[in-house]
This record gives structure tokens, sequence and C-alpha cells, in this order.
């Protein structure tokens, strides 16, 4: 089977009534949530909504029952993540746990880690951030420097992550840092680390987007010292770990929903009988979303029969990023908004948000020169 085949998994009666549970949620939850923080799509936090989800079953729902989740499919928890980003629900708050940080604990973690995150994820009550990229690495993780030196009893952490989302709102990160040798060793001797934020020695400088938001931080570790149970997998190992980390972090319906409260208020002015040249540029539109969809869901049977499907989330990454990208540029064209009116002023104040957010798409998850090179290995051109 060639790199670059998709096959979908089936679709479940089971999935589809669950569907029309989580919608009915949905419009009662959300029913007088205004379509600016819908925008925010998954950067929106709100604890409390994330505890909400989790009471109905709807965090942790593919980690097994023995750890607290709810054994279900990964195609279950897609539908669900694929509905909260439909409607713009604010689930940043566990996203990253439930996403990514809970699978690599039960994946590489041992029994009394397990026994510790998973159930407290699952209950939403425990979140993670991811603590990966650095100052001037980018998305070249392989050339980390934030490195932890074993001691008695535990490892001394000294470094500095970068662009590190929610941190400051976060109760634990999975650190990636190096353990032996030079970043010329690159993928070698790098390990994981779970890190309680709260320890001494770790601070967390916010950093501000253009639009005076704070999602973003600088981590810097100064002697932090982690006991020998923060090790999460086998040291040396954070590679293999890492990168299996970032095909859960690449594939979702996340990267290419981003744009979607734009397109849906777009569709709001253009209303039910579109000039010609609208309905080509939707239709379009459709087509990218329906085919994204596709690949997207295909990647999430992937992890669930066991598999590394790191080079296919890549490719839906990138694909995903150019679509959210290119939304604010054909809603701009499609819908006048001067002279303002009361009308067009929702579609005016996502349409901003939208705009000034977009260049980032590209870059969180991985930088597109780098996802790229990633598929160009993958279809031996490099």
């Amino acid at each position: 089977m060639s790199a670059f085949t998709f096959p979908p998994p089936p679709v479940s009666a089971a999935a589809e009534t669950l569907r029309a549970e989580v919608r009915e949620f949905l419009a009662r939850e959300l029913a007088d949530f205004p379509a600016i923080r819908r925008a925010e799509s998954w950067s929106g936090f709100d604890a409390g909504f994330s505890r909400k989800l989790a009471a109905r079953g709807w965090v942790g729902m593919t980690f097994p029952k023995e750890y607290g989740g709810h054994g279900r499919s990964a195609l279950e928890r897609y539908v669900v993540v694929e509905e909260l980003l439909a409607v713009g629900a604010p689930v940043v708050a566990h996203w990253i746990a439930d996403r990514q940080s809970g699978p690599s604990i039960l994946r590489y973690g041992s029994e009394a880690q397990k026994r510790f995150f998973i159930p407290r994820i699952a209950a939403g009550e425990c979140f993670f951030c991811i603590g990966m990229s650095e100052p001037d690495t980018g998305s070249d993780l392989a050339s980390v420097r934030t490195r932890a030196v074993k001691t008695e009893g535990g490892w001394r952490v000294n470094g500095t992550k970068l662009w590190t989302s929610q941190a400051h709102l976060s109760h634990f990160m999975i650190l990636f840092c190096r353990t032996s040798g030079t970043p010329d060793d690159r993928h070698k001797g790098t390990s994981q680390f779970l890190v309680d934020m709260k320890r001494p020695g770790i601070s967390i400088r916010p950093v501000h987007a253009l639009t005076g938001e704070h999602h973003f931080n600088e981590i810097v570790f100064q002697d932090a010292l982690l006991p020998d149970g923060a090790l999460l997998g086998e040291e040396g190992q954070g590679w293999q770990q890492v990168t299996g980390e970032l095909a859960f972090e690449r594939s979702g319906p996340e990267r290419f929903l981003s744009s979607f409260t734009l397109l849906v208020e777009t569709l709001r002015l253009l209303g039910t009988d579109p000039s010609e040249r609208a309905a080509i540029a939707i239709g379009r539109l459709g087509a990218h979303l329906v085919t994204l969809r596709r690949l997207s869901r295909s990647v999430a049977g992937m992890l669930e029969a066991g598999e590394n499907p790191a080079l296919q989330a890549a490719l839906v990454k990138d694909l995903g990023a150019l679509l959210e990208q290119e939304i604010p540029d054909i809603a701009r064209a499609l819908v006048a908004t001067d002279p303002p009116s009361p009308a067009t002023q929702r579609f005016a104040e996502v349409l901003a948000y939208t705009t000034l957010h977009a260049p980032s798409f590209s870059l969180r998850g991985g930088t597109r020169e780098i996802l790229r090179g990633i598929i160009a290995r993958g279809l031996g051109l490099r």
C-alpha cells in the first residue's frame, strides 16, 4: 500500500447517533455564544465548558476504561471533535491533553504515570501544554538545546521553550529535550519528561500576539529539578516518541476548520441565491473541505490501528493550512462591508479576527517548509 493511500474508516450508526447528541448539547450550551467568540475556534479557553464535556464522556473518549476513559473508537472521538470545531466551541483547556498528551502517556508511560494522569485528563481536570519549540530553532525539533542532566534522584533542566500555547493555564507539560550529546547529534540523545508547571525553577513569560491576546508563552527552565518518575518512556527515545505525538497534533479537523466560522458568516450574508461567481468559489471551498475531511478521518483510523501516520498527518496539516489561509481572502472578495451596516458588522468582526490570525496557521504544528520536507522524503524526492 502506498504511503499516501488513505483508506477511510467506515461510518457507524453509533457515531451518527452520537453526532446528533453532540449537536443537541451544543445548540443548547452555546445558544448565545457570539460569532466573534466562535471564531477563536480551538483557541478558546473555558475550563468549565471542558468539564461539562468530560461529564458527558466526551473527553478521554478513546482512553481505556481501566484508566478512567470511555473505551470508544477514534471515529467516535472524531465526530465529537468535528462538531465542537464546526460551532467554534471553546475547547483549548482540555485540547492538548485529550488530543496528544494522554495518548502519549498511554503508549509510553509507566503504570504509575497512567494511573495518575489519565483519569484526571478524562475528567477535564488536568490540562497540558507542549514543550517542543525553542528560540531560533522553529520547527526543527532535532536541533533542541534544552537539556536535562541526570542528578541524584532526578534530572536538572536548563533551557528555554517558546510559543508554548496556554502554558500559563496548564497544569503539566510534556517536555522534549536533550539528555545526551549535542544538537549536532540531531535525533539521538533526546528524551521526554512530564513536568509539573508549578515546580521551582520554571518561569512562564507571556508572548502577546499583535492583537494583544495572550495565548503564547516563553518558558525558561533554570536548574529546575524533576524527579526520576518524570521521565516519559525511555531515555534517548525522545525523537521516536515526539514524532508519534506529532501525528496526533497535525491530523485532526482543527487543521482545516480554524476559519470555518468565517465561512459560515460568509454563507449567511450570501444567502440562498448567490451570484455565479460566489457559487463557484464556495463550491470549490466545499470540495476542498470534503477532501480534507476524508484524509483526516483516514489518519484517525490509522492511529486507532496503532500505526504512526506522521507522513500522512503532515500532508493533512499542510493542505489544511492552505485552505484556512485562503478563506479570508475569498470571503473579503465575495462580501462587501463598505459602507458598514448592522447586517455586516458581525461578518466584519469575524473577518478581521481571522485575517489577523491566518498567518499563524502555517506556522503552528510545524512550518510549511518543514512539512513539505517530510512529504518530499515520503515521496522519495530527497
